[in-house]
């Protein structure tokens, strides 16, 4: 039985547009990757691996390792994202990968210290440059959203709005 997932590739319209998205994740996600073998990246890294909740058990990898690990997932999305303007279920499941990525990341912007100072002042929420860099996160992990819900079937998108 085929399940009728789709992809913008194939469709038309507005919806056809959504392939500029697909495309733009790809990118992102090969750059974000590659970035993951480089010293620089994963020294930088590991302030927020260390003291996230999701992540930190990657510290058994050491600092390469966790950053090597990272940037595999990563060339595995992109690689998901990118066959899934063919095959709409990776399209779903790549997606679905990137929303859990921007999920974890968006949430070292709670969890690593010093990126966030809260006060009652006039300005309540304050964050530096390591908050600005992680405030991205909220807009990606948006896009893979539109994605992993343009891609499922057409009857689970009919429940979604009823």
């Amino acid at each position: 039985m085929k399940v009728p997932f789709k992809v913008a590739e194939n469709g038309g319209g507005t919806y056809r547009f959504l392939a500029i998205l697909r495309w733009a994740m790809v990118i992102i996600f090969v750059s974000f990757g590659m970035q993951k073998f480089t010293l620089q990246s994963a020294q930088g890294i590991v302030q927020y691996i260390s003291n996230s909740p999701f992540v930190s058990w990657l510290s058994v990898f050491g600092l390469r390792g966790e950053a090597y690990f990272l940037g595999v997932v990563e060339f595995a999305i992109a690689a998901l994202l990118a066959s899934g303007a063919f095959s709409p279920i990776l399209s779903a499941v790549g997606s679905l990968m990137g929303m859990i990525t921007f999920a974890i990341t968006w949430s070292f912007f709670f969890t690593t210290p010093g990126v966030v100072k809260w006060s009652w002042s006039t300005d309540p929420m304050a964050w530096n440059l390591t908050g600005e860099f992680l405030f991205k996160d909220i807009v990606l992990f948006c896009v893979c959203a539109v994605l992993f819900l343009a891609s499922l079937p057409r009857s689970a998108a009919q429940s979604r709005t009823a």
